[in-house]
């Protein structure tokens, strides 16, 4: 409900901003600007064309600039990115959080990052070169170095007074992670024990041994997953040797979650998930290319396939009619198996267990609605042209295509996988061609046959 309120507020705020820029008061704009969350600043700005943009962007104080790019999506931090200095860079990454620190340097050439990062003293360079030694998709580059650690032979006393001397914790905290001289993680001490324990307690007595630990190599969608099932708030970090290397927290996982979602959702068309709404034209039609090329071949394999058949055609004109039907229906039957198994695939709900069972399901699923729908086309057919062999034919067609489409649908994405393909990117092309080439052969082919 919050995040709701928040967005309709951005949205007027860009209204009121455009036309305060329009009329030239910068005054009021950069006012409003820097009063605003960094969220909703950040939101304003992915709203606005590149020229507002910039314009906006020069407005926003300097203190608060790190935070606001934090909380832009990959593709409209690097819009402003390209734009700075590296001495620029340097001051907005002053006081910014280790995790958020790897993040922007991930998307900066070597050359940048090498002297960012030698800019910064020996202990923040350490930690944010541990946090960029790991995959970006993996707990590893999620997580964050800042823990609140204690040793187990302490009382809950001393640990108290420990926590009081530091001017702030690491958020958001809600326990204390409990280590070996070795940085072994051995326990988790919540806030709640922390708090309510007698105080002459040592941590020993009172601290968790049963606690979920995250292995550094982890990929970002597992992670997710288990932050989901186990309603957590944040969660140590551990190498093979179960020493503590750092924590994830749900605001990490959150962005995760989010950008599967985009990912899900822009992959059916060819695009990023980072795809800026308002990226400059020619960098928009040069991503868009890429797909609709790609689109463009597979769709003269599908119209190589029809001109196999070109002489049946002439013969018998219903066929061009009703072509698209037998095409559409398997494509349509085809993508919604695809889109089930690839959001099973996301969820983790699928292995060598269950596929054989998902596949034959799919199977006689398939099977069950071509024969349904294959006689209601048929009967349709029948009465629209009076030739019971083109209902005969199209019926036929209709029960092969559908049942190929969701067998295919199930196997594609676990094949693609296996080939480390991004099933969302590319399953929905091979599928289209896949269910044309045989909607048109089975359709075409027993015509030919009936036909001839």
């Amino acid at each position: 409900m919050t995040q709701q309120h928040s967005l309709a507020l951005s949205d007027n705020q860009l209204d009121i901003l455009n036309k305060a820029l329009e009329e030239g008061i910068s005054t009021q704009v950069k006012q409003m600007l820097n009063s605003l969350s960094p969220a909703d600043a950040a939101h304003l700005l992915a709203s606005a064309p590149p020229r507002q943009r910039s314009l906006l962007w020069k407005l926003i104080d300097v203190e608060h600039e790190g935070d606001v790019l934090n909380e832009m999506s990959d593709d409209v931090r690097q819009f402003f990115i390209d734009r700075m200095n590296v001495a620029e860079l340097i001051d907005i990454l002053d006081g910014q959080d280790i995790d958020d620190i790897a993040d922007l340097l991930q998307q900066l050439p070597q050359t940048i990052t090498h002297q960012v990062l030698s800019s910064m003293s020996h202990q923040d360079r350490q930690r944010i070169e541990a946090v960029l030694s790991w995959p970006e998709d993996t707990a590893g580059g999620l997580m964050n170095t800042d823990t609140s650690t204690v040793r187990p032979d302490i009382t809950i006393d001393v640990a108290l007074r420990y926590l009081r001397r530091h001017e702030s914790l690491p958020e958001p905290f809600d326990g204390l992670l409990v280590v070996s001289r070795d940085d072994t993680l051995i326990g988790t001490l919540p806030t709640t024990r922390l708090l309510t324990q007698d105080g002459n307690k040592t941590i020993s007595e009172v601290m968790e041994t049963d606690f979920i630990a995250i292995p550094v190599d982890m990929q970002d969608s597992q992670v997710a997953q288990l932050f989901e099932r186990e309603d957590l708030v944040s969660a140590p970090v551990i190498d093979e040797n179960h020493r503590l290397l750092g924590r994830v927290t749900v605001d990490d996982v959150v962005d995760v979650i989010r950008e599967e979602a985009d990912h899900s959702v822009m992959s059916r068309a060819g695009l990023d998930e980072d795809e800026d709404t308002f990226a400059p034209t020619f960098k928009t039609a040069r991503r868009r290319a890429t797909w609709l090329g790609i689109n463009l071949m597979t769709a003269f394999i599908s119209a190589s396939v029809i001109g196999l058949f070109q002489d049946t055609i002439d013969k018998v004109v219903a066929l061009a009619v009703l072509m698209p039907i037998v095409a559409s229906m398997g494509g349509i039957a085809g993508s919604q198996t695809l889109t089930l198994i690839i959001r099973a695939m996301a969820l983790g709900q699928i292995g060598r267990s269950n596929t054989r069972w998902l596949v034959t399901r799919e199977f006689i699923v398939g099977l069950s609605n071509g024969v349904i729908w294959a006689s209601v086309v048929a009967t349709a057919a029948m009465l629209w042209f009076d030739d019971s062999v083109i209902a005969l034919v199209i019926a036929l067609a209709m029960v092969i295509n559908l049942t190929v489409a969701v067998v295919v649908g199930a196997i594609l994405p676990m094949i693609l996988k296996a080939l480390n393909i991004d099933p969302a990117l590319a399953g929905s092309v091979v599928l289209t061609t896949i269910t044309d080439v045989t909607g048109f052969m089975s359709f075409l082919g027993l015509a030919t046959l009936f036909y001839s």
